[in-house]
């Protein structure tokens, strides 16, 4: 059984629930301790039960070398807006926490972000700059948002409020899961495919206690 995960484009909305589906089963996972991660932006922290993790930082950016790129299964709970707040590179202030996919450098890499404000919503996006391998060289440039052939709204989230958010990769198609139903699905474009790295995290201006889980080679 497949435990899902979070996610969609804003105004890329079907009238109807998707079903959900799928084969995975959490033993195919492993937890990822602190020591996993890789911190390339921000400061990751113990959190309070065995293998979570805390983030209470305006920036957060990290990967798991370890782990394969097809699936990544994230478990968050919202605690508040951090007390600093940065805008992104592009001015505006967004409130996010998402996963990272295939995430060859800074450059390039796909996105898998549950928005909060200033628009809630789901967004899964590219970032793709051939040539490019650090946040200096690239800047904001090269992100694609993805449309969806098929997508449902994710839920609005409040403080205090706990989500489970799933991506998973078959060929050509990803497939995005909030809280165990199939929320986006569609194709990603040749240049995400040609992308080799592992899962990660992302998360913009908010604390948020988290867990997550990735396949192993």
């Amino acid at each position: 059984m497949r435990s899902p995960l979070f996610v969609l484009a804003l105004g890329l909305i079907s009238p109807a629930p998707i079903a959900c589906a799928g084969e995975m089963t959490p033993t195919h996972f492993q937890q990822v301790s602190l020591e996993s991660f890789k911190t390339t932006e921000g400061v990751l922290k113990p959190g309070q039960k065995e293998g979570q993790v805390l983030v209470d930082v305006p920036k957060m950016r990290a990967v798991v070398p370890s782990s394969s790129s097809s699936v990544a299964e994230l478990h968050f709970t919202y605690l508040g807006p951090t007390r600093r707040q940065l805008p992104l590179a592009s001015g505006e202030n967004r409130l996010q926490v998402g996963l990272k996919l295939r995430a060859q450098d800074a450059c390039n890499l796909a996105y898998v972000m549950w928005r909060l404000a200033p628009e809630p919503g789901l967004v899964v996006s590219i970032k793709s700059n051939p040539g490019d391998h650090d946040s200096d060289s690239c800047g904001n440039r090269g992100y694609t948002n993805l449309e969806p052939r098929q997508a449902v709204p994710v839920p609005l989230i409040v403080k205090g409020d706990s989500h489970v958010l799933r991506a998973e990769q078959e060929g050509k198609v990803l497939r995005v899961f909030a809280d165990g139903i199939l929320v986006w699905e569609g194709e990603l474009p040749r240049e995400a495919l040609a992308l080799k790295g592992p899962v990660g995290l992302r998360s913009d201006n908010g604390r948020f206690e988290l867990e997550m889980f990735a396949l192993q080679p």
